[in-house]
């Protein structure tokens, strides 16, 4: 079985491209130069490699990701906010499920949160990443309020006086209006 050359496009595809024929009666673009489109293309390979960052750029920009993550749950809690007031203060499905969306986050942020930051933990910057760290506990604490505001708000918490009826005694007078031999 013979083996069938490539169609012709495909080797033009492959080829470097040849110079254009002066005799087309179609003009080039506004803003086109060949002159500076074969420049390109023999620039292109031949790149500036760029330079390593120093070890202060490195830090630096760690240092801004670390503030961007520690900041982070403090731009979910307008929407967290919106969702709770969406909600209701009823005990449906989907509130309990927001609810409990409210306490899980920030507690496994919480709990996460040397792993969360070791990418950026080094030398230069441990001491700098104490601050930073506490922004996120703060901001994810703040998330838990918010969680705790909204199981107040469906009742949930016991703040009366009648939540705990069960363990409250029986009241004893120590006088009474009427003698007891009239009862």
């Amino acid at each position: 079985m013979a083996t069938q050359a490539p169609p012709q496009w495909a080797l033009d595809l492959t080829s470097a491209p040849t110079q254009k024929p002066k005799s087309t009666s179609i003009q080039d673009p506004p803003g086109f130069t060949a002159a500076l489109s074969t420049k390109q293309r023999s620039g292109a390979s031949k790149t500036p490699v760029r330079k390593t960052p120093t070890e202060e750029e490195m830090d630096t920009l760690k240092m801004k990701k670390a503030w961007e993550l520690a900041i982070a749950p403090a731009k979910q809690l307008p929407m967290n906010a919106i969702g709770m007031y969406m909600t209701g203060n009823t005990l449906q499905i989907f509130s309990i499920f927001m609810v409990f969306t409210l306490f899980k986050t920030p507690i496994t942020a919480i709990l996460a949160l040397q792993r969360v930051f070791a990418p950026y933990e080094t030398p230069g910057t441990s001491s700098r990443l104490i601050v930073v760290k506490l922004v996120y506990i703060l901001t994810n604490l703040v998330g838990l309020c918010l969680g705790i505001w909204k199981v107040n708000k469906m009742g949930l918490l016991p703040t009366t006086r009648s939540d705990w009826l069960a363990w409250e005694a029986e009241r004893t007078w120590s006088e009474r209006a009427i003698p007891r031999a009239w009862l």
